[in-house]
């Protein structure tokens, strides 16, 4: 028998830790502040990551409360190199053309960048410093943390999140390989005209590089303006009866920052009562993208009920908290919204440019998991999984793919598979939601409560039970075909 756990106790104290790392995430990475202190945050509340504490709440069945000691406890063993990283990070610098860039700013600068060649060479230089400057200190995360697994038991990082997470990753990689199978013929006729549309070329040149500014879709600006973004975003949830301009607790950080993270990220520091919602903007329909995508997190969480315990508001299935940013996302190519929101004229230009994107992330996520999945079952030497990973991802997007990005890629804890299953229970959510109010779902408050309804119980339900509840389904990859 191991030692007994106050529960109540261990909630509370967990809840003070996520709130204060949340917080020392927002003010980092939206660069606010170049410090980066969770080594002190880990040293505060050492005692909910120790192996009393694993072996307690994995012998009591408390399986979000165990997988976030789990987490937790290997975060702890690896927050000098995480905090390390992120300080170089954040001080990086490229040189092109005789000009500095700071590291965090080239991928925006890249995806505004007109010239292929100047796109490859930003590329390029990135992925020299990725190289010489932060791979070997990714090399001694993963390493450690794949010690740390062992020590604990498992005989893998990939046993130990099936039974943490409780999913199927094994059948979902299975799913992966029958989606990439089920679209390869598709692929290229339904992206090349999209390519060369933005582009000016197709597969035959298309580089690595040239994907941001693929995404980027210059030539879709016109209907993407600067001075609607945030706008769009409130006229929309106030379709919803949502009023967040008077939202107690949530904070849209929209401004621009040399050192902001260029991936748009949601910091629920204390939910439901702190929100904050970070993009750094890149242009165009993009900043849309990313904008309503970290809205369905926040009011996810801002809606959550602030009875429920820690492991409901903050933890549990991330598949669900993703869903529905997918599903907010998913209105800046929906025909419907671009009309009555944004009184786009040519907006089939629009969905056919953003159905191919999301092929190319389907594609890519699907090729990720599979190389995640061979990746954290290896027991011994890693040799030759950068050339796996380059192969991989490179067959299923149809470029050639660098090795260097092999662990930087790399989400935790198979984050990759909660990706995936939101994409799916997004699929659902929507039909559920235009089969019961219209294609003009977004405008009626009817709606909106449906959604408060379920955003009320935060993660107390992973996305099969949630799916189940709405429509009797189960989140399947099939449903993206």
């Amino acid at each position: 028998m191991v030692a007994s756990l106050d529960l109540p106790a261990y909630r509370d104290e967990a809840e003070t830790f996520l709130g204060e790392l949340d917080r020392e995430f927002y003010l980092h990475f939206s660069g606010r502040q170049d410090e980066y202190g969770i080594e002190a945050i880990y040293e505060r509340h050492a005692g909910l990551f120790t192996r009393d504490a694993v072996d307690t709440l994995r012998e009591q069945g408390t399986r979000p409360l165990l997988e976030f000691a789990v987490h937790g406890l290997i975060g702890r063993e690896t927050k000098a190199e995480a905090a390390e990283l992120a300080r170089r990070e954040a001080a990086l610098e490229i040189e092109i053309d005789d000009r500095s860039l700071p590291y965090r700013e080239a991928p925006v600068v890249q995806a505004n960048e007109p010239d292929p060649e100047r796109r490859a060479a930003i590329d390029s230089a990135r992925n020299g410093a990725l190289d010489e400057h932060l791979n070997p200190l990714l090399g001694e995360v993963f390493e450690r943390g794949r010690a740390v697994t062992l020590e604990l038991g498992w005989p893998s990082t990939l046993v130990m999140c099936e039974e943490l997470s409780g999913i199927d990753l094994r059948g979902l990689g299975r799913q992966a390989a029958a989606l990439l199978e089920a679209t390869d013929e598709r692929y290229e006729p339904l992206v090349t005209p999209e390519l060369e549309r933005q582009l000016g070329f197709g597969f035959e040149c298309l580089r690595r590089a040239d994907l941001t500014a693929f995404f980027r879709a210059r030539s879709l600006d016109r209907w993407f303006p600067q001075d609607r973004l945030v706008t769009s975003l409130v006229g929309t949830l106030a379709g919803l009866g949502i009023d967040v301009e008077s939202q107690p607790g949530v904070v849209l950080d929209t401004e621009p920052r040399p050192k902001k993270s260029p991936r748009a990220f949601c910091s629920p520091v204390r939910v439901p009562d702190e929100i904050y919602l970070v993009i750094a903007r890149i242009g165009g329909r993009d900043d849309y993208a990313a904008l309503f995508h970290e809205a369905g997190h926040t009011e996810h969480y801002a809606h959550v009920d602030a009875s429920l315990p820690v492991e409901d508001r903050y933890l549990g299935d991330n598949s669900v908290t993703e869903g529905f940013a997918f599903l907010l996302e998913h209105l800046t190519d929906d025909p419907e919204w671009l009309k009555r929101v944004m009184e786009v004229a040519d907006r089939g230009q629009i969905a056919r440019h953003a159905a191919a994107v999301k092929l190319v992330f389907v594609r890519r996520y699907c090729a990720k998991l599979l190389y995640e999945l061979e990746l954290h079952e290896q027991r011994g030497s890693l040799q030759g999984m950068k050339r796996r990973y380059s192969e991989l991802l490179g067959s299923a997007v149809r470029v050639e793919w660098p090795e260097t990005t092999w662990l930087a890629d790399l989400d935790p804890f198979f984050y990759a598979a909660r990706y995936l299953r939101a994409w799916a229970l997004e699929t659902h959510l929507r039909a559920a939601l235009v089969e019961r109010f219209g294609a003009a779902w977004f405008q009626d408050p009817a709606a909106g409560e449906l959604l408060r309804g379920l955003w009320r119980s935060g993660q107390r339900h992973g996305a099969d039970e949630l799916l189940a509840e709405l429509d009797g389904g189960a989140p399947h990859l099939a449903a993206l075909a």
